[in-house]
Protein backbone atom coordinates (compact mmCIF):
# COMPACT_ATOMS: atom_id res chain seq x y z
CA UNK A 1 0.00 0.00 0.00
CA UNK A 2 0.97 3.38 -0.78
CA UNK A 3 2.83 5.04 2.06
CA UNK A 4 1.00 7.71 1.81
CA UNK A 5 -2.19 6.40 1.83
CA UNK A 6 -0.84 4.19 5.21
CA UNK A 7 -1.16 7.27 7.24
CA UNK A 8 -3.38 9.38 5.64
CA UNK A 9 -6.54 9.79 7.10
CA UNK A 10 -10.18 12.20 6.57
CA UNK A 11 -9.92 13.88 9.84
CA UNK A 12 -6.03 14.58 8.67
CA UNK A 13 -6.05 15.83 5.56
CA UNK A 14 -5.50 19.34 6.10
CA UNK A 15 -2.79 18.80 7.95
CA UNK A 16 -1.24 16.74 5.13
CA UNK A 17 -2.03 19.48 3.03
CA UNK A 18 -0.06 21.70 5.52
CA UNK A 19 2.85 19.21 5.03
CA UNK A 20 3.08 19.55 1.38
CA UNK A 21 3.04 23.17 1.39
CA UNK A 22 5.85 22.87 3.76
CA UNK A 23 5.36 26.09 5.97
CA UNK A 24 7.95 24.37 8.35
CA UNK A 25 11.47 24.17 9.30
CA UNK A 26 11.93 20.64 10.26
CA UNK A 27 9.57 17.95 10.43
CA UNK A 28 10.12 14.49 11.69
CA UNK A 29 7.79 11.67 11.30
CA UNK A 30 7.56 8.19 12.83
CA UNK A 31 6.03 5.04 11.82
CA UNK A 32 5.29 1.93 13.35
CA UNK A 33 7.94 -1.04 13.13
CA UNK A 34 7.93 -4.47 12.06
CA UNK A 35 9.44 -7.75 13.44
CA UNK A 36 12.18 -9.45 11.56
CA UNK A 37 13.43 -10.79 9.43
CA UNK A 38 13.22 -7.31 8.06
CA UNK A 39 16.54 -5.58 7.75
CA UNK A 40 17.19 -2.26 8.66
CA UNK A 41 18.07 0.91 5.60
CA UNK A 42 19.18 4.52 5.78
CA UNK A 43 18.70 6.46 2.88
CA UNK A 44 19.48 10.12 2.37
CA UNK A 45 18.85 12.70 -0.23
CA UNK A 46 19.35 16.16 -0.56
CA UNK A 47 18.20 17.83 -4.21
CA UNK A 48 16.58 20.81 -5.49
CA UNK A 49 12.98 21.32 -3.90
CA UNK A 50 10.56 20.40 -5.63
CA UNK A 51 6.66 18.98 -5.83
CA UNK A 52 6.35 15.41 -5.00
CA UNK A 53 9.44 14.28 -3.26
CA UNK A 54 8.67 12.56 -0.29
CA UNK A 55 5.58 10.97 -2.14
CA UNK A 56 8.49 9.51 -4.74
CA UNK A 57 10.60 8.35 -2.23
CA UNK A 58 8.01 6.66 -0.04
CA UNK A 59 6.70 4.89 -3.04
CA UNK A 60 10.24 3.53 -3.76
CA UNK A 61 10.55 1.97 -0.41
CA UNK A 62 6.68 0.84 -0.36
CA UNK A 63 6.66 -0.70 -4.09
CA UNK A 64 9.26 -3.17 -2.51
CA UNK A 65 7.12 -3.60 0.31
CA UNK A 66 9.35 -1.76 2.62
CA UNK A 67 8.41 -0.23 6.02
CA UNK A 68 9.12 3.45 6.76
CA UNK A 69 10.34 3.74 9.90
CA UNK A 70 11.01 7.38 10.43
CA UNK A 71 11.68 9.98 7.84
CA UNK A 72 13.21 13.75 8.69
CA UNK A 73 13.06 16.45 5.87
CA UNK A 74 14.34 20.13 6.12
CA UNK A 75 13.58 22.80 3.40
CA UNK A 76 15.48 25.87 4.28
CA UNK A 77 12.91 29.07 3.87
CA UNK A 78 15.93 31.07 2.08
CA UNK A 79 17.05 28.49 -0.34
CA UNK A 80 14.71 26.17 -2.19
CA UNK A 81 16.36 22.57 -1.61
CA UNK A 82 15.08 19.56 0.51
CA UNK A 83 17.16 17.71 2.80
CA UNK A 84 15.89 14.36 3.99
CA UNK A 85 17.19 10.92 5.84
CA UNK A 86 14.51 8.41 6.51
CA UNK A 87 15.50 4.55 7.95
CA UNK A 88 13.16 2.06 6.81
CA UNK A 89 13.01 -1.60 7.07
CA UNK A 90 13.10 -4.32 3.93
CA UNK A 91 13.36 -7.93 2.98
CA UNK A 92 16.45 -8.60 1.17
CA UNK A 93 14.81 -11.74 -0.83
CA UNK A 94 12.04 -9.10 -2.10
CA UNK A 95 14.51 -5.74 -2.50
CA UNK A 96 17.95 -7.27 -3.25
CA UNK A 97 20.48 -4.80 -2.37
CA UNK A 98 22.20 -4.05 -5.89
CA UNK A 99 18.18 -3.26 -6.92
CA UNK A 100 17.76 -1.05 -3.97
CA UNK A 101 21.27 1.19 -5.31
CA UNK A 102 19.35 1.10 -9.06
CA UNK A 103 15.98 2.40 -7.37
CA UNK A 104 17.44 5.03 -5.46
CA UNK A 105 19.81 5.98 -8.24
CA UNK A 106 16.62 6.55 -10.79
CA UNK A 107 15.55 9.05 -8.20
CA UNK A 108 18.68 10.55 -7.91
CA UNK A 109 18.10 11.68 -11.68
CA UNK A 110 14.68 11.99 -11.86
CA UNK A 111 15.26 15.12 -9.24
CA UNK A 112 18.72 16.07 -9.96
CA UNK A 113 20.06 15.09 -6.79
CA UNK A 114 23.19 16.26 -5.31
CA UNK A 115 23.93 13.49 -3.53
CA UNK A 116 21.61 10.12 -2.62
CA UNK A 117 22.98 6.98 -0.19
CA UNK A 118 21.77 4.49 0.79
CA UNK A 119 23.43 2.02 3.52
CA UNK A 120 22.43 -0.91 5.27
CA UNK A 121 24.47 -1.58 8.54
CA UNK A 122 24.40 -5.18 8.52
CA UNK A 123 25.11 -5.93 5.06
CA UNK A 124 27.48 -3.43 4.05
CA UNK A 125 30.74 -2.87 4.82
CA UNK A 126 31.88 -0.64 7.71
CA UNK A 127 33.05 2.72 6.84
CA UNK A 128 37.33 2.26 6.74
CA UNK A 129 38.70 4.84 8.73
CA UNK A 130 42.73 5.77 9.98
CA UNK A 131 43.63 8.24 12.53
CA UNK A 132 46.11 10.46 12.85
CA UNK A 133 47.07 11.59 16.36
CA UNK A 134 50.05 13.32 18.51
CA UNK A 135 51.02 13.06 22.24
CA UNK A 136 47.47 13.30 23.65
CA UNK A 137 46.00 10.14 23.86
CA UNK A 138 42.86 10.56 25.34
CA UNK A 139 40.44 10.64 21.91
CA UNK A 140 42.45 7.88 20.78
CA UNK A 141 42.04 5.40 23.28
CA UNK A 142 38.42 5.98 23.49
CA UNK A 143 37.96 5.86 20.24
CA UNK A 144 40.16 2.68 20.05
CA UNK A 145 37.45 1.31 23.02
CA UNK A 146 34.73 2.52 21.30
CA UNK A 147 35.97 0.46 18.39
CA UNK A 148 36.62 -2.32 20.28
CA UNK A 149 33.22 -2.52 21.97
CA UNK A 150 31.16 -1.89 19.10
CA UNK A 151 29.71 1.62 19.81
CA UNK A 152 31.74 2.77 16.53
CA UNK A 153 30.64 1.14 12.84
CA UNK A 154 34.21 1.84 11.96
CA UNK A 155 36.91 -0.47 10.71
CA UNK A 156 40.20 1.14 11.64
CA UNK A 157 43.17 0.53 9.13
CA UNK A 158 45.71 2.05 10.55
CA UNK A 159 46.82 4.95 13.41
CA UNK A 160 49.46 7.68 12.19
CA UNK A 161 51.23 9.65 14.41
CA UNK A 162 54.28 11.87 14.74
CA UNK A 163 55.32 11.18 18.33
CA UNK A 164 57.13 8.07 18.69
CA UNK A 165 55.48 5.82 21.36
CA UNK A 166 57.33 2.76 23.00
CA UNK A 167 56.72 -1.37 22.32
CA UNK A 168 55.35 -1.62 26.13
CA UNK A 169 52.79 1.29 25.88
CA UNK A 170 48.91 0.66 26.15
CA UNK A 171 48.24 2.38 23.11
CA UNK A 172 51.04 -0.23 21.31
CA UNK A 173 49.61 -3.01 22.93
CA UNK A 174 46.14 -2.71 21.97
CA UNK A 175 47.21 -1.87 18.61
CA UNK A 176 49.07 -4.97 18.42
CA UNK A 177 46.54 -7.43 19.72
CA UNK A 178 44.05 -6.17 16.95
CA UNK A 179 46.39 -6.06 14.02
CA UNK A 180 45.84 -2.34 13.64
CA UNK A 181 49.15 -1.54 12.12
CA UNK A 182 50.96 1.86 13.75
CA UNK A 183 53.10 4.21 11.63
CA UNK A 184 55.39 6.86 13.68
CA UNK A 185 56.08 9.63 10.85
CA UNK A 186 58.09 12.12 12.67
CA UNK A 187 57.09 15.87 11.17
CA UNK A 188 59.25 19.11 11.00
CA UNK A 189 57.90 22.81 9.77
CA UNK A 190 59.68 21.77 6.14
CA UNK A 191 58.18 18.04 6.15
CA UNK A 192 54.78 16.81 6.95
CA UNK A 193 55.51 13.69 5.77
CA UNK A 194 51.92 14.40 3.64
CA UNK A 195 52.63 12.03 0.60
CA UNK A 196 53.78 9.10 2.99
CA UNK A 197 50.61 9.95 4.67
CA UNK A 198 48.18 9.66 1.77
CA UNK A 199 49.67 6.09 0.60
CA UNK A 200 48.83 4.71 4.36
CA UNK A 201 45.13 5.90 3.73
CA UNK A 202 44.29 5.63 0.35
CA UNK A 203 41.74 3.18 0.39
CA UNK A 204 39.72 4.66 3.52
CA UNK A 205 36.61 6.30 3.33
CA UNK A 206 37.34 9.19 5.53
CA UNK A 207 40.10 10.36 7.89
CA UNK A 208 39.55 11.47 11.99
CA UNK A 209 42.07 13.62 13.35
CA UNK A 210 42.15 12.76 17.06
CA UNK A 211 44.62 15.49 18.13
CA UNK A 212 46.69 15.85 15.76
CA UNK A 213 48.49 18.71 16.35
CA UNK A 214 49.60 19.38 12.69
CA UNK A 215 47.85 21.59 10.12
CA UNK A 216 47.30 19.27 6.66
CA UNK A 217 47.86 20.99 3.71
CA UNK A 218 45.46 22.28 0.69
CA UNK A 219 47.12 20.20 -1.68
CA UNK A 220 46.60 17.23 0.94
CA UNK A 221 43.07 17.71 1.32
CA UNK A 222 42.94 18.01 -2.86
CA UNK A 223 44.59 15.00 -3.13
CA UNK A 224 42.82 13.19 -0.77
CA UNK A 225 39.45 14.28 -1.74
CA UNK A 226 37.26 12.36 1.70
CA UNK A 227 36.04 13.93 4.00
CA UNK A 228 38.45 14.62 7.67
CA UNK A 229 36.81 15.15 10.88
CA UNK A 230 38.28 17.19 13.20
CA UNK A 231 38.23 17.52 17.42
CA UNK A 232 38.87 20.78 18.78
CA UNK A 233 38.31 22.04 22.05
CA UNK A 234 36.56 24.93 22.55
CA UNK A 235 33.38 26.11 20.95
CA UNK A 236 34.17 27.80 17.97
CA UNK A 237 35.71 30.33 16.75
CA UNK A 238 36.62 30.64 20.11
CA UNK A 239 40.45 29.83 21.48
CA UNK A 240 42.03 28.48 17.60
CA UNK A 241 45.25 27.71 17.69
CA UNK A 242 47.78 26.37 19.99
CA UNK A 243 47.15 25.49 24.02
CA UNK A 244 43.47 26.62 23.82
CA UNK A 245 42.72 24.85 27.10
CA UNK A 246 45.35 27.05 28.71
CA UNK A 247 43.32 30.23 26.62
CA UNK A 248 40.06 29.56 27.86
CA UNK A 249 41.58 28.89 31.26
CA UNK A 250 43.32 31.72 31.36
CA UNK A 251 40.17 33.79 29.99
CA UNK A 252 37.84 32.67 33.20
CA UNK A 253 35.53 31.08 31.49
CA UNK A 254 32.35 29.32 32.89
CA UNK A 255 31.68 26.71 29.96
CA UNK A 256 33.60 25.07 27.91
CA UNK A 257 33.20 22.83 25.09
CA UNK A 258 34.40 21.05 22.14
CA UNK A 259 33.57 21.04 18.54
CA UNK A 260 33.95 18.41 16.46
CA UNK A 261 34.03 20.21 12.42
CA UNK A 262 35.35 18.87 8.91
CA UNK A 263 38.69 20.28 8.19
CA UNK A 264 38.93 22.63 5.36
CA UNK A 265 42.30 25.01 4.57
CA UNK A 266 41.36 27.45 6.67
CA UNK A 267 42.04 26.35 10.40
CA UNK A 268 39.29 25.79 12.71
CA UNK A 269 36.86 26.90 9.98
CA UNK A 270 35.44 24.03 8.64
CA UNK A 271 31.70 22.68 8.54
CA UNK A 272 31.16 22.19 12.33
CA UNK A 273 29.02 18.95 13.02
CA UNK A 274 28.81 18.42 16.35
CA UNK A 275 29.28 20.82 20.16
CA UNK A 276 28.79 19.90 23.53
CA UNK A 277 29.82 21.70 26.81
CA UNK A 278 30.75 21.16 29.93
CA UNK A 279 30.00 23.70 33.31
CA UNK A 280 33.20 25.17 34.96
CA UNK A 281 33.37 27.26 37.79
CA UNK A 282 36.35 29.24 40.43
CA UNK A 283 36.77 25.88 42.08
CA UNK A 284 38.69 23.98 39.02
CA UNK A 285 41.95 24.32 38.95
CA UNK A 286 44.18 23.81 35.41
CA UNK A 287 44.19 20.13 35.84
CA UNK A 288 40.57 19.53 36.56
CA UNK A 289 39.89 21.86 33.46
CA UNK A 290 41.85 20.13 31.69
CA UNK A 291 40.52 16.68 32.67
CA UNK A 292 37.14 17.72 32.05
CA UNK A 293 38.17 19.71 28.89
CA UNK A 294 39.36 16.26 27.56
CA UNK A 295 36.30 14.19 28.31
CA UNK A 296 33.85 16.45 26.46
CA UNK A 297 36.47 16.16 23.76
CA UNK A 298 36.12 12.30 23.79
CA UNK A 299 32.46 12.45 23.48
CA UNK A 300 32.32 14.91 20.98
CA UNK A 301 34.28 13.35 18.77
CA UNK A 302 32.44 9.91 18.97
CA UNK A 303 29.43 11.31 18.93
CA UNK A 304 30.35 13.44 15.39
CA UNK A 305 31.90 10.25 13.85
CA UNK A 306 28.90 8.30 14.66
CA UNK A 307 26.12 10.45 12.88
CA UNK A 308 28.25 10.54 9.96
CA UNK A 309 28.73 6.65 9.87
CA UNK A 310 24.54 6.92 10.20
CA UNK A 311 24.27 8.89 7.36
CA UNK A 312 22.97 12.13 9.77
CA UNK A 313 24.74 15.12 8.04
CA UNK A 314 24.70 16.87 4.65
CA UNK A 315 26.37 19.63 3.68
CA UNK A 316 24.34 23.22 3.95
CA UNK A 317 24.83 26.60 2.24
CA UNK A 318 28.99 27.19 2.17
CA UNK A 319 30.13 26.52 4.99
CA UNK A 320 27.58 24.96 7.68
CA UNK A 321 25.51 21.54 7.81
CA UNK A 322 22.23 19.81 8.73
CA UNK A 323 22.46 17.38 11.14
CA UNK A 324 19.62 14.82 11.92
CA UNK A 325 19.40 14.42 15.60
CA UNK A 326 18.72 10.36 16.76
Amino acid sequence: MNFLRRVISPNSRSQVLEFTNRSFKTTQIHFGSTSSPLIHAIHQFHCPDVVGILARLSDCVASREGNILSADIFVPDDNHVFYSRSEFLFDPAKWPREQMDEDFSKLAKKFNAMKSLVRVPNIDPKYKIAILASKQEHCLVDLLHGWQDGRLPIHITSVISNHERGPNTHVIRFLERHGIPYYHLPTTKENKREGEILEIVGDTDFLVLARYMQVLSGDFLRSYKKDIINIHHGLLPSFKGSNPSKQAFDAGVKLIGATSHFVSEELDSGPIIEQLVERVSHRDNLRTFIQKSEDVEKRCLAKAIKSYCELRILPYEANKTVVFRS
